[in-house]
């Protein structure tokens, strides 16, 4: 209800600008209409009317934008509060359960074991959410350093499968990269835009995972990082918005998938900080997607 009220909102901010539009074009005309003779008069009159139209499609616009970015910060809100909420009701249970019942070690085991993971979970929240404000605010290169990304992803294929319990057919090396790809950067943040490629691809897989890395080198001072999967895929319309922070797709697929929205905006923003991008590629809904990230690599003859 309240995305279809935004979207009513938005429809209404554009049809009125859009009259209001038509209205000043129609006045416009009329002045030049009754004073083309007067040329002064009437070069006057066409100019102010200009600045009148150019004012009310840039305040409508604005309006427009607006309400989209409301949008998806409520949205965000919601997102965050769910990731916040669900791990922190699962503690207090576990906690209140292990405080009142008397537990052989086996359960405790299992119980210290979910209680981690939901500590793991709320620590991963905080962390996307600290990142981001840190992306926002760009990256300068003090305190850079060689970095072998093809060791940062390996390490993350292992993070990702260990994280997700996944298989290693599920996600898997095209080819084994053989060598070093070194890039200049903080290990940190690559990592962090890699580890969220891979939870992106994981989570919008589907039930059936199916998801291919590959490394590259199209040029000699150049490495990408491919990331394919078999899944829901991505609408055209939303290849670049989904970089935008906050950003989700609207997708009734995806309606299940819960998140903050700042995963792929993490990923972009490392990736430009260390001088290079990120973009996907999709066919289309339910055709799975590819997600790159391009680097500048330091190459030694």
């Amino acid at each position: 209800m309240p995305r279809i009220a935004s979207r009513t909102k938005t429809a209404i901010f554009i049809a009125l600008g859009a009259c209001m539009v038509a209205l000043a074009i129609a006045l416009n005309v009329t002045w030049v209409m009754l004073y083309w003779r007067q040329a002064a008069l009437m070069l006057v009159g066409v100019i102010f009317f200009s600045f009148i139209i150019a004012g009310l499609v840039l305040n409508t616009i604005y309006l427009v934008r607006e309400i989209r970015r409301n949008e998806q910060q409520d949205s965000f809100l919601n997102a965050m509060t769910h990731e916040l909420k669900t791990p922190i009701a699962s503690l207090r249970l576990y906690l209140q359960t292990l405080e009142r019942r008397d537990l052989d070690e086996a359960q405790r085991r299992q119980f210290y074991r979910i209680m981690i993971e939901d500590t793991d979970r709320l620590l991963g929240t905080v962390q996307q959410v600290l990142k981001a404000g840190e992306a926002r605010h760009g990256s300068n290169r003090q305190g850079w350093r060689e970095v072998d990304f093809s060791g940062v992803v390996r390490e993350c294929v292992e993070l990702a499968r260990l994280r997700h319990h996944l298989q290693p057919e599920a996600l898997r090396f095209g080819a084994e990269p053989k060598g070093e790809f070194t890039v200049l950067g903080r290990a940190e943040e690559l990592r962090t835009a890699v580890g969220n490629l891979f939870d992106n691809a994981v989570k919008y897989s589907g039930a059936v995972k199916d998801i291919t890395v590959n490394l590259l080198t199209p040029g000699i001072d150049t490495v990408l990082l491919q990331v394919r999967d078999r899944g829901v895929g991505v609408a055209p319309a939303d290849l670049k918005r989904i970089f935008r922070r906050f950003y989700r797709t609207r997708a009734s697929v995806l309606s299940h998938v819960k998140g903050t929205g700042l995963g792929l905006f993490i990923v972009r923003s490392v990736a430009r900080s260390h001088g290079g991008d990120a973009y996907a590629e999709s066919s289309g809904e339910g055709r799975g997607s590819t997600f790159t990230i391009r680097l500048p690599r330091v190459y030694r003859v």
